[in-house]
């Protein structure tokens, strides 16, 4: 089994009677990960032993994501996982097509103009629906916000941890 885990959702509440479960979803690919059949780890608050679980049911409801889990018809079924992470391990994260990039291999990333200036480190994604944004913490002054096109992202170096960006005007004044 892996060690290295990623945080896909956390489990706010339950919903309803028949073991539905809340979820506010922090992963950039909310539908493959929920889908049913697909294999999910509950890490209950305090405990290091995750928790395996299937995924029998998907609906989004306002902000969030509801989940029904194998086995796990009543709500005293899933009560206990209130407040308890979601995550999958590393083998399940998919391969991605050439230029899809996980949240987490973003995040870190030092940010430099194609004149070799440094502008800083990446430190958020906004995911804003048209496209991403994200969020630069500066050296100094406040943080940079680059939107994710490629008019302006030029160059993604995962394992240097590296990101090439021409700005367009008036975007680092």
């Amino acid at each position: 089994m892996s060690e290295k885990w990623f945080n896909v959702g956390k489990i706010v509440n339950t919903h309803g009677i028949r073991g539905e479960v809340r979820v506010i979803s922090k992963t950039d690919f909310a539908d493959e990960r929920y889908q049913p059949g697909n294999t999910l780890y509950i890490f209950k608050e305090g405990s290091q032993e995750p928790i395996k679980v299937v995924v029998e049911s998907h609906r989004v409801h306002k902000n969030f994501d509801l989940l029904t889990f194998e086995g796990m018809h009543s709500i005293q079924d899933v009560e206990q996982f209130k407040g308890s992470l979601l995550k999958v391990d590393e083998n399940q994260l998919s391969e991605l097509d050439e230029g899809e990039y996980y949240f987490h291999e973003i995040i870190g990333c030092n940010v430099y103009t194609d004149n070799g200036e440094e502008i800083g480190t990446i430190r958020e994604i906004l995911a804003t629906g048209a496209n991403d944004v994200w969020v630069v913490k500066r050296k100094v002054g406040k943080d940079l916000l680059i939107p994710y096109i490629d008019e302006i992202v030029k160059e993604i170096d995962i394992d240097e941890k590296k990101i090439i960006i021409t700005p367009m005007e008036g975007l680092l004044d």
